[in-house]
């Protein structure tokens, strides 16, 4: 007996349906195109270098040459100062860090995102370069980038803002603010935190929030931060272990200490010593590592040296197996890398100079003094045409090669 057939036909799609189906599959696509072109991947560019393509670099020299010739330059505002990583100079401008043979300036990798740069460094033997957020003023877009090649190692999002700086103890990186201040290690996990947490997630772990951070100096175990804390009229040193422990949201603090006097500056740091420099009059205090000073040093410099805190909270220093090389803002001053003791001075400096060979090149206005690392004595001046430039010098040795960061301008000299 055959059966009827159901009168019922099965259901069809309504024209409104395949409508929203259509919209939804079309929001889909846009969504994802959406998250392709504001993720780190579609606003980046990087050319790589083949591994071994650097050439070796400029003979080191023993003694500085008779003179010096421009070789190339290059805009490099985002480096404070000139950057040597591994067998590359490296400049960092309009959002792009790019590494150059040191001799010719040729460029190798380059390595360029569509934000600002905030700051570049050197961190554990690699490039750290510091990116703005594209969606505010927040510095919070770190990437690692292997000096030889400029390939991306590791990448991590940090809370940072505009002003900050990287410090390298060798083995951790402070990135400094005015407020807050982060640690990280290699694979730029945090190791520890200080200042003030805006969100933390357990309240009361900072022992001196809502202070001004404003000078820094780290060294290997040891962090050291001049701060000006609400009540408090005078400076706290407070000296944390940036490695932070077990836990990175409750700092290591060494000790704090409230030091008497002008407000002053973090000058360098070295074993379990800090410098503090401070104005009215003019003077370097050492402090041990329970907080004492051990020493007040007068200095023959203007008080307006010291009364403005370092671009960045960090003092115009370089430094060598023997000395820590400080620029006030008009002179020269070698501390003893082992006490931190003043041990020579040499005013009408425009930088702190750096190790070339048997001597240290401070530079000078129109050139460079050939000095006596031990004893501070000029033996001579090397004439350097820096056109219209007569601001700050930070200098950098690559071989033979001489850098110097005038302001947003790297410029490579090479013997002549």
């Amino acid at each position: 007996m055959l059966r009827a057939r159901s009168s019922v036909r099965p259901e069809r799609l309504r024209r409104s349906d395949v409508v929203v189906a259509a919209v939804l599959a079309v929001a889909l696509v846009a969504g994802g195109v959406l998250v392709w072109r504001t993720s780190a991947a579609a606003t980046t560019r990087s050319v790589t270098a083949p591994t071994g393509s650097f050439p070796p670099p400029p003979l080191t020299e023993t003694t500085p040459p008779a003179g010096f010739t421009e070789a190339w330059r290059a805009a490099s505002p985002g480096t404070p100062v000139p950057l040597v990583a591994g067998p590359a100079v490296v400049t960092a401008a309009d959002g792009e860090v790019a590494g150059h043979d040191a001799a010719t300036g040729a460029t190798h990798w380059s390595y360029t995102r569509d934000d600002a740069i905030c700051t570049v460094a050197s961190g554990f033997g690699q490039v750290m370069a510091l990116y703005r957020n594209g969606s505010g003023d927040a510095c919070s877009e770190l990437t690692v980038l292997v000096p030889s090649t400029g390939a991306r190692r590791v990448y991590s999002n940090p809370n940072a803002l505009p002003g900050a700086r990287l410090l390298d103890s060798g083995t951790l990186v402070a990135l400094t603010g005015s407020r807050y201040l982060q640690v990280v290690r290699s694979d730029l996990v945090k190791t520890t935190e200080f200042g003030t947490v805006d969100t933390p997630d357990q309240p009361g772990r900072q022992p001196y929030p809502d202070c001004s951070l404003d000078s820094f100096a780290i060294t290997q175990g040891r962090l050291a931060v001049l701060e000006r804390c609400p009540g408090d009229e005078q400076d706290r040193l407070t000296v944390i272990a940036p490695d932070g422990g077990s836990d990175a949201t409750t700092p290591e603090v060494v000790f704090s200490a409230l030091l008497p006097g002008a407000h002053g500056q973090v000058v360098a740091a070295a074993g379990d010593r800090v410098a503090v420099a401070r104005p009215g009059p003019a003077a370097l205090e050492v402090v041990d590592g329970q907080g004492a000073v051990l020493s007040t040093t007068p200095l023959p410099v203007p008080d307006a040296d010291l009364t403005a805190q370092p671009p960045g909270g960090v003092a115009a220093t370089t430094s060598d197996d023997r000395h820590v090389y400080w620029w006030t803002g008009s002179a020269t001053i070698a501390l003893d890398r082992g006490d931190l003791q003043p041990a020579w001075m040499l005013p009408g400096t425009t930088g702190p100079g750096v190790r070339y060979g048997d001597a240290v090149l401070v530079p000078v206005p129109g050139g460079l003094a050939v000095t006596d690392p031990v004893t501070g004595a000029v033996a001579r001046t090397i004439a350097v045409d820096r056109g219209g430039w007569t601001g700050a010098v930070q200098s950098a040795v690559a071989g033979s090669v001489l850098l110097e960061q005038r302001g947003p301008d790297l410029v490579a000299l090479r013997p002549s």
